[in-house]
């Protein structure tokens, strides 16, 4: 039996008319016109239009009754002893459970490592944390011990270590004495005297540390430090071993002309370490650029997430097709001292640089011969292998110039690359020519001290050092991709890592290999 419902009626005629059941197959039909009349004009007024009659919805022709009778035979599905969320946390917790069965003790790392967190602050530096006044003071604990014990005591430790111990208050420097540091003044203890200066770097913000003479100077360009050529003199502080050639300051060569004194990676490093701008000066105000010898440099810096400043230098010169190798000779050597006019290491004689550099060179394409025979000859070999002969061409270099070569004994990394670069010595012409581009990345340590001890990575970028292996201590992470990966504009070409001295030889300049 079909449902009915009650179809539209006019408010107005509902009284005149009687209700009529429609079934719900067919469409709502308006009612049919009453008689004339005033009651009539309303009414045909207020009629709704045709536009708004809509179709309705065919009832389904089983009832709800029967629906329900078909699902009583089947049984509703258990409901779930947890919630999903609660499961989800009773399953992990079953399966991360790490009880020890003999004592109790959890041995889930991370709750370990939460709850320490949560009750100790891993913070480095002592003088950050909050000092508990509650606890009693210690000077009488110190007291209670005579002078001999502390002797003893001082006999297990270094020069630097008792001199640390005696600064430690009062109490201690009257037991220990002036011993420690007149034992640290001595010649031969001049490692630990400078590892005990370092150490109260983070107190004197306006001085600076000179290892020439193992003092703290005042700063005389206090937040106004520039890096500047090797052939201009500019002290940070006066100092009297400023001209003194016996005891030089430590610096590292960049190219002939320009050097970088320990003095500026101090600088940078204890801005960086502290926080603070008083002490030293921002990483990016050393990044130069200059030329000399028709060579192209620019230097970047880096302070990575290990504390560590890390350098790259970019050197560029425009190359001639077809020189012989005195010709490479004379571009790639400086006359003044035989060192190459782009940065490199002092292990730089020991390796295979140079001849890489040699061979990078030696793919630059020479120019066709444009008269005579030759020219036809040439010309009826291009055709005939369907190529055609441009000399400024992209230029692939081989399997032995083209890896990046790492430096065994100092964390640092070359790149050579011959690419086409535009010449703007003739501002009315437009020229491209071959260059040669020689890339190297250089970790230079945190910058506390140049000694091996606590920073080896500038004594070994600088020859100073003896027994540091890169390839153990970098790993597989080249410092190329270290650097370049915080600057997304600069990309290198993705290249293997090869030793710049496969063969361990070091002859120095006992070789010849290197001219």
């Amino acid at each position: 039996m079909a449902q009915y419902q009650y179809p539209y009626r006019n408010p107005l005629a509902a009284a005149s008319q009687p209700s009529m059941m429609v079934p719900t197959e067919s469409i709502d039909q308006p009612p049919p016109p009453p008689p004339g009349g005033f009651k009539a004009f309303f009414a045909n007024a207020l009629r709704p239009k045709k536009s708004r009659q809509k179709l309705r919805k065919k009832s389904s022709s089983v009832s709800l009754a029967t629906t329900a009778a078909a699902y009583d035979d089947t049984p509703p599905p258990p409901l779930p002893d947890l919630a999903p969320l609660q499961a989800h946390r009773a399953k992990y917790g079953a399966a991360t459970a790490r009880l020890d069965t003999q004592l109790g003790e959890n041995q889930d790392y991370t709750t370990m490592i939460h709850a320490l967190g949560l009750t100790e602050p891993f913070e480095t530096d002592q003088s950050r944390r909050p000092e508990d006044k509650d606890r009693p003071p210690g000077e009488p604990a110190i007291a209670s011990l005579d002078a001999e014990l502390w002797a003893k005591i001082a006999e297990y430790l270094n020069p630097c270590e008792t001199a640390s111990l005696a600064l430690a208050s009062k109490t201690l420097y009257r037991r220990l004495g002036r011993g420690p540091w007149m034992v640290l003044n001595e010649p031969e203890n001049y490692p630990h005297k400078i590892d005990f200066l370092v150490s109260l770097d983070k107190y004197l913000p306006h001085h600076l540390l000179c290892f020439p003479c193992a003092k703290y100077h005042v700063r005389t360009q206090e937040g106004q430090e520039k890096l500047q050529s090797a052939k201009v003199l500019n002290p940070l502080f006066n100092c009297p071993n400023a001209r003194n050639v016996l005891r030089p300051a430590p610096r590292h060569r960049l190219t002939p002309t320009y050097n970088l004194p320990f003095t500026f990676v101090q600088l940078v490093m204890r801005a960086h370490r502290f926080g603070d701008m008083r002490y030293g000066i921002p990483v990016d105000s050393l990044g130069r650029r200059w030329k000399s010898n028709d060579w192209s440099h620019q230097t970047r810096y880096l302070i990575h997430d290990n504390g560590h400043l890390l350098m790259r230098v970019v050197s560029t010169r425009f190359a001639d097709p077809g020189l012989t190798p005195s010709a490479m000779r004379l571009l790639l050597y400086n006359r003044d001292d035989y060192w190459p006019y782009f940065s490199v290491c002092a292990h730089w004689r020991d390796g295979e640089l140079m001849d890489v550099c040699k061979c990078a060179l030696g793919h630059i394409p020479k120019p066709r011969e444009t008269g005579g025979y030759q020219a036809i000859e040439h010309r009826l070999r291009d055709a005939l292998a369907a190529r055609t002969y441009t000399p400024n061409t992209i230029i692939t270099l081989c399997s032995k110039c083209r890896p990046k070569r790492r430096c065994p004994e100092c964390p640092t990394e070359y790149l050579v690359e011959i690419k086409l670069t535009e010449d703007r010595s003739d501002r009315n012409r437009i020229q491209f020519r071959h260059a040669i581009v020689v890339t190297r990345w250089s970790d230079l340590g945190d910058g506390t001290s140049p000694g091996s001890s606590s920073s080896p990575e500038w004594a070994a970028c600088n020859g100073e050092m003896e027994g540091y292996d890169s390839f153990q201590r970098l790993g597989r992470r080249a410092l190329s991709g270290i650097f370049e990966s915080a600057f997304t504009h600069d990309t290198i070409p993705g290249q293997r890592i090869i030793s710049l001295n496969p063969e361990g030889k070091k002859l120095g300049e006992d070789g010849n290999g290197w001219y």
